[in-house]
């Protein structure tokens, strides 16, 4: 029964690879839209200007402290009730990218915060511009301690993106769903599933667990 199980699922591999695909593409273009996004409101949100950093921290904590189900469920149904229509892919990009937008602010201002005030004092008795001191100074360390965080936040948002097979998209997670109607064998196919979402997710966490251990040997010389 097995064998006949797996020779179902081989005839189904055109599919999968279309689903792995669509992962691909939505994980990308969201990341890639969400990191400038991101990267923008987390530099607004520590400018020093208290209704903009208000402003961004309200919106930020709203998607952060609501399922994303919900939210992508907001943007696919509800927006057309106000005439804005949204084919799934759309709708998922944005959604996608609202979020990681918000999580990589909060990486972002983090590592800004933990820039030592001391060298931005100095920077600023050096008679650099704000802009000056952000892009020489504060940026290159903010980064530093920002870069690992982010990379594990990317492997995370990566396996976010599953939820938009709940729209109809043809996703990795939704094709999963549809072959299990063929192949009653739900195990067997959600392993498969989930080592797609593996193959997609692992060079990231090996990424992340690099440069981790540069920024813990660059630490230790410092100390030294």
């Amino acid at each position: 029964m097995i064998w006949f199980q797996l020779q179902s699922l081989i005839g189904s591999y055109p599919l999968a690879l279309r689903g792995l695909g669509m992962t691909i593409a939505l994980s990308v273009i969201s990341l890639a839209l969400g990191t400038l996004i991101g990267f923008t409101i987390g530099v607004l949100r520590t400018s020093g200007n208290r209704l903009v950093s208000t402003v961004i921290g309200v919106w930020v904590d709203l998607i952060r402290g609501t399922p994303f189900l919900v939210q992508i469920f907001l943007i696919f149904f509800i927006l057309p009730e106000f005439g804005v229509e949204l084919d799934a892919f759309t709708a998922g990009i944005i959604a996608l990218t609202n979020l990681a937008a918000c999580f990589i602010c909060e990486i972002v201002a983090a590592g800004i915060r933990s820039v030592p005030t001391g060298q931005v004092e100095a920077a600023l008795a050096s008679g650099l511009s704000q802009w000056q001191r952000m892009r020489q100074v504060v940026l290159p360390q903010a980064m530093r301690v920002s870069l690992p965080p982010l990379v594990g936040q990317y492997v995370l948002l990566i396996k976010d993106s599953s939820v938009v097979s709940a729209i109809g998209l043809t996703d990795l997670t939704r094709v999963g769903w549809l072959v299990v109607q063929r192949v009653p064998n739900g195990l067997l196919v959600f392993a498969i599933v989930g080592i797609g979402y593996f193959v997609v997710c692992y060079p990231l966490i090996l990424l992340a667990r690099r440069l981790e251990r540069r920024m813990s040997a660059a630490h230790g010389e410092v100390q030294l």
